[in-house]
């Protein structure tokens, strides 16, 4: 009976590439009719008496579109806002809008790819549409993929935490430097804000209980924007000799002195430049939360949910562009990757610093928990794929992948590392090449062929996230190897 209502589906046709950025609103909700129809009817007939296979319309969604909204933004954004003036001072402002837009871009079409790829089948889990083009190893590829993406991003999530709080008790006690109190240690901090506060919002049963958290998340950041706007009047460059005491290692690293340092540039190559575009990916990666905000989404299309991602990644990339605009023409070359160190160079104990501090520290462990509902879900899918809801299991593998991330940002000691590799191995994959493949395999033929306009550019799609992956790595194997600047940024 599926069957018979999958081919009735008419063709949609979308476009790739879009002559302005206001097209994003638009950008993959042509959507037929039909198609919409479709994706109603499909699961209702049931022969009677017939065992019911269960499928995401099983699932009544009770999140609204705002809340849904917050949720997904708040899995955009995360600590990569604080690397973009740093990726900005190492390609220009032109070159940095250019990749930010055409990266903004094409993680709406890959989102348009999914959602497309979840209305034919009716499955809203990443690894079941994995498992549905290829077996189950696709399964298995899928669910690896994004539990290594999202512990990367809970581990550079928890990094901030760990070199920023102890910088903010460290400020509000007056101290001008890290004394050895347990309560300065950033290990020890870790840990607490783990079983505190991000624990306890990771025993929530659906994800969308946690809107109202995303939604004050997001507002910390906004205000972590409008005072970096704020800061980029009221600091001169170059750095005065006077605030160079504060931070003399940083200081000392760069020539704030020197012509031409606080001239903005269009253009700019240099060894750093490969991190730039593994940092950009890693910004906008959103994909492993789709299908789950999508299946609790109120009222669920695929017209409702694509307006929710490109609201989501409209409203992101203008936090971004502005971010890394004023952060990088407060501080020119001497920006590092991690935007709020910087501010120390001018005074570490200035009070609305300490707050916007203090604010994304909120806002990062408030998506903590949002980032992880995807690997438990995706753990669910591998170990326990035919068991009902447990607590059990649901609290143990919550509380054992907080464990390992704990690990991880105690023992890795540069958050660009994370950003680099991480962005450069699974965002291309979760951006480019796993929505495309699958869409490639599960569409059938007899609605779009694979010669279609539609499948050919998923097909370059596909291969464009190869060359990415290829090319981002290597750049970054060779600044390893030769050594150049390795330091710079770095903490």
């Amino acid at each position: 009976m599926l069957e018979c209502y999958v081919c009735r589906v008419k063709t949609t046709r979308v476009l790739v590439l879009l002559p302005s950025f206001s097209s994003l609103l638009i950008f993959g909700c042509r959507f037929d009719p039909i198609d919409a129809l479709a994706e109603q009817e499909e699961f209702l007939p049931h022969k009677p008496g017939a065992k019911k296979e269960t499928h995401f319309t099983d699932f009544e969604g009770k999140t609204s579109f705002g809340m849904s909204i917050f949720n997904l933004s708040n899995a955009i954004m995360g600590s990569g806002i604080l690397g973009l003036a740093y990726a900005m001072s190492n390609t220009g402002i032109l070159l940095f809008i250019i990749l930010l837009v055409c990266i903004a871009l094409l993680s709406a079409y890959s989102i348009h790819l999914l959602l497309k790829s979840a209305g034919v089948v009716g499955i809203r889990a990443y690894e079941q549409l994995g498992n549905r083009a290829f077996g189950r190893p696709g399964k298995m590829l899928a669910a690896v993929i994004i539990t290594v993406h999202n512990i990367g991003a809970m581990s550079s999530y928890l990094f901030i935490v760990k070199s920023e709080l102890p910088l903010v008790i460290q400020a509000f006690f007056g101290k001008q430097e890290n004394t050895g109190e347990w309560f300065l240690n950033g290990n020890y901090l870790i840990i607490i804000v783990s079983v505190l506060i991000i624990f306890p919002l990771a025993l929530m049963k659906h994800l969308g209980y946690l809107g109202y958290t995303s939604g004050f998340s997001l507002s910390c950041m906004v205000f972590f924007l409008i005072s970096v706007i704020y800061k980029k009047f009221n600091i001169l460059c170059p750095l005065g000799d006077d605030h160079h005491h504060h931070n003399s290692t940083a200081a000392d690293s760069v020539d704030s002195t020197a012509d031409g340092f606080c001239d903005s540039k269009l253009f700019t190559m240099n060894p750093q430049t490969a991190y730039t575009i593994p940092i950009l990916a890693f910004a906008f990666v959103c994909h492993p939360e789709v299908l789950p905000i999508y299946t609790e989404l109120r009222n669920a299309t695929k017209k409702r949910m694509q307006n929710v991602a490109n609201i989501s990644i409209l409203a992101m990339f203008v936090m971004y562009l502005l971010t890394a605009l004023f952060g990088y023409l407060t501080f020119y070359g001497a920006v590092e990757s991690e935007l709020l160190h910087t501010y120390i160079r001018v005074d570490p104990l200035d009070v609305l610093i300490l707050c916007v501090r203090l604010a994304v520290l909120v806002a990062v462990t408030l998506t903590v928990p949002v980032v992880l509902f995807p690997i438990r879900k995706a753990l669910l899918q591998i170990l326990f794929a035919d068991k009902p809801f447990h607590w059990v299991r649901h609290i143990g593998i919550a509380f054992g992948l907080l464990f390992v991330v704990n690990l991880l940002v105690i023992l890795v000691p540069s958050i660009r590392d994370i950003f680099g590799i991480i962005g450069a191995t699974s965002a291309p994959s979760l951006i480019f090449i796993l929505p495309a493949i699958f869409y490639i395999r599960i569409v059938p033929e007899d609605q779009e062929p694979l010669r279609s306009r539609s499948k050919i550019q998923a097909i370059c799609f596909a291969a464009l996230g190869f060359i990415f992956m290829v090319m981002s790595l290597s750049f970054i194997i060779i600044d390893w190897v030769t050594g150049e600047s390795r330091s710079v940024g770095g903490h």
